[in-house]
């Protein structure tokens, strides 16, 4: 059938390929590893201190969340606001296009992905795993090279900020891994921080988050000695953090830790209290046994991050019950 008149396209000038070329990327269309779709169901094991609250932005940001941990109270309250609550590491790993694992130590890492009912065994080819929990680069390397046995990728995304950074999607992520992961995984990144740092490959991130945590504690610990020697000498305390705020050498994340240091004896006999920085003590002892080994591998010696390593329970006001 022959176009009405109506129908024809207006003749337009012709383009040699050289000019298209020049108008038209040559990627272009685009694929899908240079573009890669959004991931909407995220899965999320680990609801402590941070976990807990890394997961609580996920509904409100429009993921199809599915969350658990061995503690059923912080997944009940996830899923009051939005989130499905999971029931085991597999359920979740079934539901995740992206999993995310905050949990306190390298063993609890392994017993997750490989452990009885392990999230691997529920995850399809092609997802991806962001390990958040602060463990030895060994660990990352070995627990990818499970995940990559199965078709599934995985980048170490370490955190950094606190949790008032977290609940609010304001955290520094310190990630290593191949690049091509990191995009895929890049719009979860970014909810869960204002900065995603891509440290290098495999293992880039638990290392760069080794040597943070060691200066937080080697600096938790300087303050700490610094405010009891200006107390103990009977210099105004007020005056000596007025001196370390005006030259610069008081940090926001310092003088919240200044804050348990000023805190009455009374109070920080509390139950409560001691508990809480009993779990503060046992997290950096960890981090900075691993900063430790992490130099040993690498050829150097780290003393200051050795001492302060011994003197985790002074520095956080540990009280001595017999308890560890």
């Amino acid at each position: 059938m022959r176009p009405t008149a109506s129908s024809r396209r207006p003749k337009g000038p012709t383009f040699s390929p050289a000019t298209i070329e020049s108008i038209i990327p040559a990627a272009w269309p685009p694929n899908q590893e240079r573009n890669p779709p959004m991931a909407t169901r995220i899965g999320f094991i680990g609801l402590g201190d941070m976990g807990g609250a890394m997961a609580g932005i996920l509904a409100p940001n429009g993921f199809d969340a599915c969350v658990y941990d061995l503690n059923p109270v912080p997944v009940q309250e996830l899923a009051e606001g939005g989130a499905t609550a999971g029931t085991s590491c597999r359920q979740v790993g079934e539901h995740a296009e992206v999993l995310s694992i905050c949990v306190p130590a390298d063993a609890h890492v392994e017993a997750v992905l490989l452990g009885e009912g392990g999230a691997l065994d529920g995850m399809a080819e092609g997802s991806i795993i962001l390990i958040h929990s602060t463990v030895q680069p060994d660990t990352i390397e070995k627990m990818e090279a499970a995940a990559r046995a199965r078709g599934i990728g995985l980048i170490d995304a370490c955190v950094t900020g606190g949790r008032a950074a977290a609940e609010t999607g304001d955290l520094t992520m310190l990630v290593g891994g191949e690049e091509a992961l990191v995009e895929q995984a890049r719009p979860v990144l970014e909810a869960y921080g204002k900065s995603v740092m891509h440290a290098g490959p495999l293992g880039s991130g638990a290392k760069l988050k080794l040597a943070v945590n060691l200066l937080t504690y080697v600096n938790w610990a300087a303050i700490a000695e610094s405010y009891r020697l200006a107390k103990a000498s009977g210099l105004d305390t007020n005056a000596f953090v007025e001196a370390v705020k005006s030259n610069g050498q008081l940090s926001q994340m310092q003088q919240r830790f200044l804050s348990s240091i000023e805190m009455p004896p009374e109070a920080a006999a509390s139950d409560g209290f001691q508990d809480f920085v009993r779990l503060q003590m046992h997290t950096a002892e960890k981090d900075l046994a691993h900063a430790l080994e992490l130099g040993r591998k690498s050829g150097i010696a780290l003393p200051a991050a050795g001492l302060v390593a011994q003197d985790m329970a002074r520095i956080y006001r540990v009280i001595d019950d017999g308890r560890r």
